[in-house]
């Protein structure tokens, strides 16, 4: 097994500023940069054809529509460089070979549904760890959730509602071009309909604070958080639904005053963080599907009964499959330790601390 300074010895130095990245680095990037801009030019193809050639755009919301270009060529950027690195690699083809895999679907077919809904949607790995952080990030998924579900089909023109009188209270919602839904916007649907963001911001406001709020007061917290990367997010968050909130306030009880300046403010708002998630901490987002790849991959294993042993104590690792891409992933990295992956944990802090005795403490005899 090679020593920790050994490998630190062994690798190469990082170029510096005047040296060109390698030849794997720049055709990495520019994979990502092609990926980006093909989906790029296919969400600009579908707004132009999703909204009748552009004849059920709104032109108001020309903002928002750029600010989703960018996103889905930083998303895909990102997730292009993400799926090249070895350990990731390995991850993305596992998991969705599982995801997409009929013996899996025969063997358990009811396996990927649940995982779906307790993995993606209700995320009970969370409330094993507290219920406040679960309940808080609920209430920030499913806020987001139905935000982004009402947001982008109307920005792209996808989604519009159309009047006969002009100012209802009738109202007719179309998918491209076509009417699915007629209600009265002064029922209860209605009512819902056309506040629908409000309800969103109603949930994600109280999840976004408790986590601003934690972030302020818990040590372990605040050791490893950064501005950027772990409190933007969460105010971008807050901004964005309390402008929303007062779009609806100023447009009710204020006869539209001060509606022109917050209106530019929410815009500013949405966009700086659209473009943003691709780079940022909401990239968990885009790849939490291939984690959930990964543990139908392990479930499967466990139910061919697949276990693999401690070496040493013979006590469960995980399954056979997963040690064994593991143990791929580290000869990929040629980290020189993956024979390491056939112990538990426990054994691992024993064969480390009489490491240390016999090779570390003998210099001090």
């Amino acid at each position: 097994m090679s020593e920790p300074t050994e490998v630190l010895a062994a690798a190469p130095p990082p170029p510096g500023p005047s040296e060109a990245p390698p030849p794997a680095r720049r055709s990495v990037a520019a994979r990502a940069t092609l990926a980006g801009t093909v989906v790029s030019l296919l969400l600009i193809a579908a707004i132009v054809l999703g909204s009748r050639l552009l004849r059920d755009f709104d032109s108001a919301l020309l903002p928002y529509a750029v600010a989703t270009v960018f996103l889905a060529f930083g998303v895909a950027y990102r997730y292009t460089v993400w799926v090249s690195a070895p350990g990731a690699r390995r991850l993305f083809k596992k998991g969705f070979g599982s995801f997409f895999s009929a013996a899996n679907f025969k063997k358990a077919p009811t396996a990927l549904p649940k995982m779906i809904a307790t993995y993606l949607g209700f995320q009970k790995f969370l409330g094993a760890r507290s219920r406040s952080r679960w309940a808080a990030h609920q209430l920030i998924f499913w806020g987001c959730l139905l935000a982004a579900a009402i947001t982008f089909p109307l920005t792209w023109g996808w989604f519009t509602f159309t009047s006969d009188s002009g100012s209802g209270p009738g109202y007719e919602m179309r998918i491209w071009g076509f009417k699915v839904l007629g209600f009265n916007a002064l029922d209860a649907l209605g009512w819902l309909m056309f506040h629908g963001l409000d309800i969103a911001a109603v949930l994600v406001i109280p999840g976004a604070s408790y986590f601003l709020w934690r972030r302020m007061k818990d040590r372990g917290a605040i050791t490893g958080q950064r501005f950027a990367y772990d409190l933007l997010p969460l105010i971008c968050l807050i901004v964005i639904s309390v402008t929303g909130l007062l779009l609806t306030f100023s447009s009710i009880f204020l006869h539209g005053g001060g509606y022109e300046f917050l209106a530019i403010l929410h815009m500013v708002s949405v966009v700086f963080t659209l473009i943003y998630i691709p780079f940022g901490k909401f990239f968990h987002i885009v790849q939490r599907p291939a984690a959930v790849g990964m543990q139908l991959f392990k479930y499967t294993a466990r139910q061919d009964e697949q276990v693999f042993h401690c070496k040493r104590c013979g006590e469960p690792v995980d399954t056979a499959p997963y040690v064994e891409n593991l143990r791929g992933t580290m000869k990929d990295l040629d980290l020189g330790f993956d024979a390491w992956a056939e112990y538990c944990p426990r054994c691992k802090r024993v064969l480390r601390g009489t490491a240390y005795l016999a090779q570390v403490k003998k210099g001090f005899k």
